[in-house]
């Protein structure tokens, strides 16, 4: 038995703190588990009151001489307290605490909220809330709606997690208008205990549940959520997760020293998260409830066991009676990652036999406006049993011939026949009603719009390319850690947080990465000398701990060629370097040699509480002005690195492009992973650009052309 079950399908349950008055909530809740049909057994607690709805009440918990499964709790905090102490020693599985003033009032309010935590865990109780709507099973054999939402739900496979109680209140509403049913339902609000980690393992194992959707406002977990969850949306019975997240657009990246600080904000970190745990980042309520509609869309198979339909591939067959909507359909299907298909010579044929010489026989198919519903099912048969079709949007505009029901009852025929998914969309409200109302009572998604169905049918295609994600064998790669935190350490000691290439190279260096010949020149004549040693030509920066972007004080000189040029390039630098910031410190010039050419890319790393986020994107002058970049949270191993590196738009560069030779890619994939490790391994790096690495032709590696470090002492440093 889960301990959460206490929770969602309890037999018996107290409400402490149920009143008689309507409009408060410990009435309404009652109310609503009373009207609900709740098929356990419900005692008021109320010390003032002899009945509450005509159910007889008790004083207090204890009070009751039958079990009690779960209690809920609608009172003040400190009332609270005493409340979850009394369901404790009545031997209580499960608490839910609706009440607020506790952690988001601070002060007296958090304090009574962790002695509540530290009883629950104390006495192995699950504790949701506080200052959350409650939770609500549907499902038949429960029926139990313990919230201050007056709407039952209707029954679903689609389990719904908030962190918002007022957002809540207004989804169910929503979905009642869609007729959308859910299997559990449950708001989580300050997360004391039971959080948002532990219901998606939960409801992973609910055999009830096929989707899992997610509002979200922030996570507390970094790794240990990402492992969790890549297994529920990708190991064993894969469970497909949706998650709306607030603030997408807030401003969220920090003013930093490093490109990566800059262009990392929170959001960023959120993204890198959902996409390293196979999750599916949606952009509205509506997008949410159109995705998870194609996902609970399942078929039976040849044993009788149904299974999600996703689509193998990107293709997708459009079968339309509308040209407009066609187009429409067809430029979201772009827009979603997806594409055309094309037809086979035999699916051509077969739809020139079954089609008026007026119709489009090649995708998107126009079975034109007078298509009775036989006529769609020949086209749709047709284009869905061909090899090179993954998927079919059909489309159907109601015209004064058009039977929607007989047009709906078609696409289900056909589409019980075939594992790929089908979606529909019938457009208009009142004429296609009796359609729509067919399909969504045989489980089929149907949509109003032509893009949302697209849009839908992409979100597919984007879990069926995670499930099906190429595994590599790790990287075997050699760090040599121990001289790394030494080099750390050492720069510590002597006040250095802000590691210019001297040091940074020298750490890098120590995680494999293809440094260059560097030394420092603190005047004309060494600056000459040394580039003579290094051989040329060699480039020449100004190093100073208050300039970090060396090129807008005009602090770098490249194709140093001879001696004489060595001379000049350093007063040059020196005299811009002093100009733009007098207050600078000036330690000299560093001499290096000139890179082979290379395709110039950055690396980079921000830390978070909750983990080290990596970048990689186009780098050099440009990286700030085209924000071309990836993120992704440390640890980041071979899969993950292999992932990322063609997410950036610039990755055509890497292939060949017009004649271009291909990039060494798979230096790129080693380097991200080192740089992972090295973030993990030395928690003093707080921000990190290698900026440029420049990535030579494919097998020729890659070369560190600029870097910059800044450490920050952590607790065990030094120990």
């Amino acid at each position: 038995m889960n301990s959460l079950d206490a929770i969602f399908s309890p037999e018996s349950v107290a409400i402490i703190g149920a009143s008689n008055n309507p409009g408060k909530v410990g009435h309404d809740i009652f109310a609503n588990i009373l009207q609900g049909g709740f098929q356990g057994t419900l005692y008021p607690v109320n010390p003032k009151a002899k009945s509450i709805l005509s159910v007889k009440t008790y004083p207090t918990i204890n009070a009751i001489s039958d079990k009690v499964d779960l209690s809920i709790i609608i009172l003040p905090p400190q009332a609270c307290l005493t409340a979850v102490e009394e369901s404790i020693a009545k031997g209580v599985k499960g608490i839910v605490i609706v009440s607020a003033g506790f952690r988001e009032v601070g002060g007296e309010g958090l304090e009574i909220e962790n002695r509540i935590v530290a009883l629950c865990k104390a006495a192995k109780v699950r504790l949701v809330g506080p200052n959350c709507l409650g939770v609500i099973n549907p499902l038949p054999d429960v029926s139990l709606n313990a919230s201050f939402s007056k709407r039952m739900p209707a029954c679903g496979n689609i389990s719904f997690i908030s962190q918002s109680g007022a957002l809540c209140t207004a989804v169910l509403d929503f979905a009642a208008d869609r007729d959308f049913g859910f299997s559990k339902f449950i708001s989580i609000g300050n997360k004391a205990d039971v959080d948002e980690l532990d219901l998606l393992l939960y409801l992973h194992e609910d055999l009830n549940t096929a989707v899992i959707i997610l509002y979200l406002e922030e996570l507390r977990k970094g790794q240990e959520f990402i492992e969790a969850v890549k297994m529920i949306t990708s190991g064993h019975r894969p469970t497909p997760v949706l998650i709306i997240k607030s603030g997408r657009t807030g401003a969220g990246a920090q003013a930093a020293a490093s490109h990566t600080g800059a262009l990392a904000g929170t959001e960023a970190v959120y993204d890198a998260i959902f996409k390293q745990a196979g999750i599916i980042r949606v952009d509205s309520i509506s997008e949410l409830f159109d995705f998870a509609n194609a996902f609970a869309y399942k078929h039976e198979s040849a044993l009788g066991k149904a299974k999600r339909k996703i689509p193998g591939g990107k293709r997708v067959a459009i079968v339309t009676n509308a040209g407009g909507p066609g187009i429409l359909a067809t430029d979201m299907t772009i827009s979603s990652d997806l594409e055309l298909a094309k037809f086979k010579p035999e699916t051509i044929a077969e739809l020139a036999n079954c089609l008026p010489s007026t119709a489009n026989i090649h995708n998107p198919v126009d079975v034109i406006g007078d298509a009775p519903s036989d006529r769609y099912e020949m086209a749709l048969s047709a284009v869905i049993k061909d090899e090179g079709v993954d998927g079919a949007l059909v489309i159907l505009t109601p015209q004064s011939m058009t039977n929607a029901l007989g047009t709906a009852e078609a696409i289900v025929r056909v589409a019980r026949r075939s594992p790929k998914p089908i979606l529909c969309c019938f457009m208009g409200v009142v004429d296609v009603s009796a359609g729509v109302k067919y399909l969504q009572e045989h489980g089929y998604p149907v949509y109003k719009f032509p893009e949302d169905a697209a849009k839908a049918l992409g979100a597919l295609y984007k879990y069926s390319h995670w499930l099906n994600r190429e595994h590599l064998p790790p990287f075997q790669l050699e760090h040599d850690r121990a001289r790394a935190e030494k080099v750390i350490q050492d720069c510590l000691a002597a006040g250095k947080t802000r590691l210019g290439e001297i040091d940074g190279l020298a750490l890098l260096d120590c995680y494999g990465f293809d440094i260059l010949p560097t030394k420092l020149a603190k005047d004309e004549e060494a600056a000459a000398r040394i580039a003579g040693e290094i051989g040329f030509p060699v480039v020449m920066k100004i190093v100073s701990p208050q300039i970090l972007h060396k090129s807008d004080a005009g602090g770098v000189v490249v194709g140093v060629k001879n001696g004489e040029e060595a001379k000049k390039a350093f007063a040059r630098i020196m005299a811009g370097a002093g100009k733009y910031d007098p207050q600078a410190t000036l330690d000299g010039v560093l001499v290096q040699k000139m890179a082979p050419p290379g395709d110039e890319v950055i690396l980079g790393v921000n830390r978070y509480p909750i983990g080290p986020l990596i970048m990689f994107g186009l780098g050099g002058i440009f990286v700030e002005l085209f924000k071309d970049v990836v993120f992704r949270l440390a640890p980041v191993d071979r899969d993950e690195a292999h992932r990322m590196v063609p997410e950036i738009k610039g990755y055509k560069m890497f292939t060949g492009f017009r004649g271009r030779p291909k990039s060494d890619v798979e230096i790129l994939e080693k380097n991200i992973v080192r740089l992972s490790d090295m973030v993990l391994n030395h928690p003093e790096i707080i921000e990190l650009d290698i900026n440029p690495l420049l990535v030579h032709e494919e097998g020729k590696g890659a070369t560190v052309a600029d870097c910059r470090i800044i450490l920050k002492p952590s607790e065990t440093s030094g120990k």
